[in-house]
């Protein structure tokens, strides 16, 4: 946060701190030579003199605008400035009056001591202007420079009470009566709320109220202005900005007054999201000091959070209009960006459910955005569309990182009826994406740049997700808890893993971290494993084969586990259908998967036996006689490394019962031997030899030396048409080791 002591325009601050940099006039000025502005200065001091303002002359005054807030203006040009509004025969036109109010702002708050005589003058042409100026006349932008003026000159430490109490005076008059004209315009609020920021830290408690209610009040009247998420943070860093001015000054009288009118009893006509963006100013405030008297300030400040959250949660079953549905997503987000920002918060269950409606529904409004896209090419409209870009720079989305650590925070502390409906609302969602996202996806083909855009919020959706199911760990996989407790929240967390596994884009130890903890939980019961039966459908569908890889990678640490009838049903078909995927790593880890349960066990169920001899089987005529075979057709030698390390599962199968199992598959992996090139042969054959040489199955041994010699053999006859008799006679010599050392 920038240093208060250098906050010098409000405005310019407020802007920063509430993320509305887009509407910065420093942002959009454009720096001036030191000639241009010295020639301005000459073409107004020119209009004083002919008595004439010309177009060229509103020109030069706005060249001296556009410089900004770099813009240095001093006495003497302070003193022209009041010349010519001060001058009977100058017709001024109504559009340059604002511009001369920002010059004169602009002296005021850069000048380390301004001079009491202009800042008298300066007030009295202000005057002037306000009593002057005809109903038909009034316009929003000079309005909103006078608030600010007014409240910048109250702020100016040398100004006397009598001039300070009329300036005050003034500016609650025209917030009062003219609110509608000033708040016209979006972009003039931060004019507005920093006028009332000098005033509030300037005037006495009189003044003090009459501002607090029209700060308050002001976007619940009729023609206020639109409430939104920048306004909100707006008022956020102006009541902290106030009332640390308040802290410094020792100004408890007021600290009291706000304590009572805002926090302990705030009035009906305030508006929910700013009496909540006041509450985290107040805390952030208190933050910043050391004082044990501000102790009551932050209570009161978490209690109307507190009372906000649990009015919000009891009501909403009763909202059912779409103003109402526009009220409750403005106070969701500011709950949510009041609670990351104000720092260490009490637990409270409101709070938590308030955060978990926010992050659902508001800072990832997945479900949302997927039912306006599909309404959308249903009806033929492209209402809608628009919003997911907006969301993605937005205030509230690029906070859902911390946001999400309050959320973490305030489960970590709730009662177990809180933290069950949290968990099952985090869960439904990582499902409600799941099966939303391929519906949109498959409509979406060939628009990419929205795909894209609904992937990054869901891959943040991921963060979340991972973070809180870690939470959930720590809280409920613990000896205390009942263990079919734990047994379904582990299969939950899988499941909603698998769903969102598509959006994974980085390496997370938190990721790895739940998975192996809700995987220990689970090898434990291998009821776990048909609590989830899965259902598939075999295409291009990226979302499905993300989930379908998640569980491949699972699986494995549970293979002891997993019921022999389950293998056979559900698991092995969705082994042998992806074992064939053009993803590369899904199709490795169906093989590593396959391999894991074939390894797994003591094997002393005769089912289980006769299970994994079948699949042996069908696996190797499967990947070998169809699959390899036809891939070696086209690629030969590059696919050796895939032939070498299924002759070493075959050497490795010391599990399987003597039968039609291992001479048939021996007999395969011959046939596809012969038909590799020489050096192919030559590859297959000595990792075959090592992998006898290494066996120590006693039973099958002489079997396979026997296989060993005669694949030599047969291997060295098919190369005869190949290479030559000495290479051949090389390459026999080189097979036909001495099996007597095996």
């Amino acid at each position: 946060m920038a240093k208060q002591a250098q906050t010098l325009f409000l405005e310019e601050w407020l802007k920063t701190n509430s993320g509305d940099i887009n509407n910065s006039n420093s942002a959009h000025s454009t720096p001036q030579s030191a000639r241009a502005i010295i020639q301005a200065w000459a073409d107004l001091r020119e209009s004083l003199q002919q008595k004439s303002f010309t177009q060229q002359h509103y020109q030069s005054l706005q060249t001296l605008l556009n410089s900004g807030f770099s813009l240095y203006v001093a006495d003497p040009q302070v003193k022209l400035v009041l010349s010519i509004l001060s001058e009977p025969e100058l017709s001024l036109p109504s559009e340059s009056y604002p511009l001369f109010l920002r010059l004169l702002y602009i002296w005021v708050r850069k000048s380390s001591k301004p001079s009491p005589v202009f800042i008298n003058s300066s007030i009295d042409v202000l005057f002037q202007l306000f009593e002057s100026q005809s109903f038909t006349n009034k316009s929003s932008l000079f309005f909103t420079e006078g608030l600010l003026l007014l409240g910048a000159f109250s702020f100016v430490p040398s100004v006397s009470e009598e001039t300070r109490t009329r300036c005050l005076e003034l500016f609650c008059k025209v917030l009062e009566e003219e609110y509608k004209l000033v708040s016209l315009f979006d972009d003039l609020v931060p004019s507005v709320l920093a006028g009332m920021g000098y005033a509030l830290s300037s005037c006495g408690s009189i003044h003090f109220v009459r501002i607090l209610d029209s700060l308050f009040g002001i976007w619940n009247k009729e023609g206020g202005p639109s409430s939104n998420v920048l306004h909100g943070l707006m008022v956020l860093h102006l009541v902290e900005w106030v009332l640390y001015n308040c802290i410094q000054s020792h100004s408890s009288e007021k600290i009291i007054i706000f304590s009572r009118e805002i926090l302990e009893a705030p009035k009906i006509a305030y508006a929910s999201f700013s009496v909540v963006m006041g509450a985290a100013g107040a805390m952030r405030a208190s933050n910043r000091s050391i004082s044990s008297g501000l102790m009551q300030l932050r209570s009161s400040a978490q209690q109307r959070l507190e009372i906000v959250a649990g009015d919000f949660i009891s009501k909403k079953g009763s909202f059912t209009d779409t103003n109402n549905e526009r009220k409750d997503s403005l106070l969701l987000q500011c709950i949510s960006l009041a609670l990351a920002r104000s720092g260490a918060v009490f637990s409270r269950d409101s709070l938590l459910l308030c955060l978990a409606s926010a992050l659902l529904s508001e800072i990832f409004p997945l479900r949302r955005f997927y039912a306006k896209i599909l309404g959308v090419y249903v009806n033929s409209s492209s209402q809608g569309i628009h919003e997911v870009k907006e969301h993605l720079h937005s205030v509230i989305f690029k906070e859902a990182g911390v946001i999400t650590g309050v959320f973490c925070k305030q489960y970590a502390a709730a009662n177990e009826g809180s933290k069950s409906k949290v968990e099952n609302r985090v869960w439904d969602f990582c499902q409600d994406v799941y099966v939303l996202h391929r519906q949109v996806a498959l409509m979406l083909q060939g628009t990419q740049e929205l795909i894209e855009d609904l992937e990054k919020i869901a891959e943040s959706a991921f963060l979340m997700v991972v973070f809180f199911a870690l939470d959930v760990t720590k809280q409920k996989l613990v000896p205390n808890i009942p263990r079919e407790i734990q047994l379904d929240i582990s299969v939950k967390i899988l499941v909603s893993f698998s769903c969102l596994e598509y959006f994974r884009r980085m390496r997370l130890s938190e990721y790895m971290d739940t998975i192996r903890g809700v995987a220990g939980s689970v090898q434990e019961d291998e009821a776990a494993f048909s609590s989830n039966k899965m259902e598939f459908t075999w295409s291009k569908d990226e979302m499905q084969t993300s989930r379908i890889l998640f569980y491949l990678r699972v699986i494995p640490t549970c293979a002891e586990r997993i019921p022999t009838s389950l293998f056979r049903k559900t698991v092995s078909p969705i082994l042998f259908l992806y074992m064939g995927h053009p993803n590369g790593k899904v199709t490795r880890a169906s093989h590593s998967t396959f391999v894991a349960f074939i390894s797994s066990g003591k094997d002393v169920d005769d089912e289980r036996v006769s299970l994994k001899e079948q699949l042996v089987y069908y696996y190797m005529q499967r990947s070998l006689e169809v699959w390899l075979l036809e891939l070696l057709h086209w690629f030969g030698i590059f696919l050796l490394e895939a032939l070498v390390y299924f002759t070493a599962f075959i050497v490795s199968l010391k599990k399987l019962a003597a039968s039609a199992v291992l001479p048939n598959l021996m007999k395969l992996l011959a046939q596809l031997v012969v038909q590799l090139p020489e050096d192919g042969q030559n590859m297959v054959l000595n990792d075959l030899f090592a992998q006898v040489a290494d066996s120590d199955d006693v039973t099958r041994k002489p079997a396979l030396v026997s296989w060993v010699q005669s694949l030599s053999y047969l291997s060295s006859q098919a190369t005869i048409g190949q290479a030559s008799k000495r290479h051949e006679k090389s390459s026999t010599i080189s097979w036909n080791k001495d099996f007597t050392s095996i």
